[in-house]
């Protein structure tokens, strides 16, 4: 995968294919830390002691419409090859947490890539599922909660393209407002 928006949205499906009704997306860039830390944290099902021991394994997979799971095995090579890691706790019925964690100034770190187009796909493609946005850099913390968002809309969808285009929008000017920044 290209960058790192993409790896998000892999393992953000595989937590809408666990039956997550929530899923929290955080993103810190601790840059005084050369630290990027990337968070998906679900209420869905939940692993088994076995699911975790294999959830590395590109090879393993629950799903039966392919023979491989390359999500959190191409995230886990990505952390790596920017001296970092990945984490997964789990706990069957109550949900998975996948952290990866970066060098942010790794010569490999791949680019965050286009979250707000990220965002945008996962919200629009699910409305039933209420998706968290929280990125924290350089002391600031920006958060989107669509279940916050649903109920200002007051019965408006929130896949209505003028909705999308606002919470895409928003997205992009607060990342764009972070760029430079350093404190």
């Amino acid at each position: 995968m290209e960058d790192l928006s993409l790896h998000i949205l892999d393992i953000a499906e595989n937590s809408i294919t666990a039956g997550a009704d929530r899923i929290k997306i955080r993103i810190v860039e601790d840059i005084k830390k050369n630290l990027l830390l990337i968070e998906i944290s679900d209420n869905g099902r939940g692993m088994d002691s076995e699911m975790l021991e294999h959830a590395s394994d590109p090879f393993y997979t629950t799903r039966t419409t392919r023979r491989v799971g390359m999500g959190i095995p191409l995230l886990a090579q990505a952390a790596r090859e920017s001296m970092g890691d990945i984490d997964i706790k789990t706990e069957k019925g109550k949900g998975t947490t996948v952290t990866a964690t970066f060098r942010y100034d790794h010569i490999d770190r791949k680019p965050l890539g286009d979250i707000a187009q990220t965002m945008a796909v996962l919200i629009a493609s699910n409305p039933d599922i209420d998706f968290i946005f929280e990125h924290e850099k350089n002391g600031r913390t920006y958060t989107l909660d669509t279940s916050e968002i649903k109920k200002e809309l007051d019965g408006v969808p929130v896949t209505t393209p003028e909705v999308i285009k606002i919470i895409k929008d928003d997205i992009s000017t607060w990342l764009n407002s972070t760029g430079n920044m350093i404190e």
